[in-house]
């Protein structure tokens, strides 16, 4: 593709920037604010940071669960929007929201009862556990809530009613932020909770933002506004494509998500020093995606519309722009991280073995966050826009469990080598080779499938 192709369709940056902009500016103020989080427990010490990075991995686990509904559902109710056909788009997100209702609800059940042997799974360090068992049962009780949000917050994004559940979010961050200063430290009188204070502003910055959002759609008669009537006439042709097409989403996330929890216990099992380094350079390395994120989620929707409306010659197009920008722009900020780092790592309060460390895995990601941003854009943005989903399914997770994880396995374990060499040997395995498969299958335009018939 040349410059002038890239660079000069106007039309696209129009309808890209429209969409793309106010996700990522969601997704930035998330990972900046989250960013805050981590700096603000890294004041309390090396082990506080380990204790709530391993605590929130279980949290991390439903995150992409529920990301995995949302996505499969979005792939329809995205189709459905470019058709026009909006009671079939509040039909199948229905089906989205009851499934996630469950699943959080066992997510709750979990963290609530044995947060312990939770924590157990990541770590034998008795202290990190003592520690993260409290803050984990603080936030278990927003997993409801959140899966309410959510779902939600995606279909909107799916009708291209991008800037309400961004506003919304925006809000209840910043008083997330702000309340667990409050709360860590123990200002205006208040006593200093450390983490559990960072728990506790998790839980109420949750229940504010969904009450906040439900009552803006229903307010509103927006699309997702169900009522029970709408929770009816599935026939079984459609609920046996969308379980086909949902299923590999859900799946893919689950199974790619347990694979991430398996690398972060990886890096705590090497130490305390490994894991916080880690989380301290994947918080930054959070910021800098997300600009692609934003480029992956609006591709996914914008892509859908297009297929749902039958213009597959557009849908193609703009999916070739997409890969191409963000691959383009994610060479220009790995080199930014690279720059920077060394000035980040200066305002954490941690100690030179783990700033070290922290300095060369960030200097990893920097090199190849190109690769990790086309990832993003190739499976989220573009094979799930077109159904293809049991192949996304395959790219996302094969290369982590048959290369990543045993490369990282004998790295840490066999050769014994620190995490800045260990994290290597992950990008080779996984990312790599995962970028090769989805390239190979996006020349081949396999993937692109009109999911939505003539029923709902």
């Amino acid at each position: 593709m040349s410059l002038k192709e890239l660079f000069g369709d106007r039309e696209f940056y129009a309808v890209m920037l429209k969409v793309a902009l106010p996700i990522a500016a969601q997704s930035l103020v998330l990972n900046a604010l989250n960013a805050v989080d981590v700096l603000l427990i890294g004041q309390l010490g090396e082990t506080s940071v380990a204790s709530v990075a391993l605590a929130n991995q279980f949290t991390f686990l439903l995150q992409l669960f529920l990301f995995g509904i949302a996505s499969g559902a979005g792939i329809f109710t995205a189709q459905f929007w470019g058709k026009g056909d909006i009671p079939s788009l509040r039909r199948t997100f229905g089906l989205g929201l009851g499934a996630a209702l469950a699943g959080s609800l066992l997510f709750t059940a979990v963290g609530l009862a044995i947060p312990e042997r939770v924590l157990r799974l990541y770590t034998s360090d008795p202290t990190v556990i003592a520690l993260g068992a409290p803050f984990l049962r603080i936030v278990a009780l927003s997993y409801v809530i959140n899966s309410l949000t959510v779902l939600f917050a995606m279909t909107l994004r799916t009708i291209r009613q991008v800037r309400l559940p961004m506003i919304v979010s925006i809000a209840a961050l910043t008083l997330k932020t702000a309340l667990a200063y409050v709360l860590i430290f123990g200002y205006f009188g208040l006593p200093a909770l450390g983490i559990l204070g960072a728990a506790i502003a998790t839980l109420v910055a949750r229940i504010l933002e969904c009450a906040v959002l439900l009552t803006l759609v229903y307010r509103w008669q927006l699309p997702p506004a169900l009522r029970l009537a709408d929770l009816s006439g599935y026939s079984h042709a459609f609920l046996a494509r969308f379980a086909a097409t949902t299923l590999p989403v859900i799946l893919t996330e689950v199974v790619w998500s347990v694979g991430v929890s398996i690398y972060t216990a990886i890096y705590a099992r090497i130490g305390v020093d490994s894991v916080a380094a880690f989380n301290i350079a994947s918080t930054i390395e959070g910021v800098a995606i997300v600009p692609f994120m934003g480029m992956g989620n609006a591709c996914a929707i914008i892509v859908g519309n297009a297929l749902g409306a039958q213009d597959t010659d557009t849908a193609r197009d703009y999916a070739r722009k997409f890969l191409a920008l963000a691959m383009v722009g994610a060479l220009a900020m790995g080199l930014a991280i690279f720059a920077v780092s060394r000035v980040i790592l200066d305002a954490y309060n941690i100690s030179a073995e783990s700033a070290d460390y922290a300095r060369r895995v960030m200097t990893v990601m920097a090199a190849v966050l190109w690769i990790r941003a086309a990832n993003m854009v190739i499976i989220i943005g573009i094979l799930r826009s077109g159904g293809d989903t049991r192949f996304g399914l395959l790219v996302d997770a094969g290369p982590m469990w048959l290369l990543g994880i045993p490369l990282a396995m004998l790295a840490a374990f066999v050769l014994h080598l620190p995490v800045y060499l260990v994290y290597p040997a992950v990008i080779l395995g996984d990312e790599t080779v995962k970028f090769l498969l989805g390239l190979y299958r996006f020349r081949s335009q396999r993937w692109m499938n009109i999911v939505v018939g003539s029923e709902g």
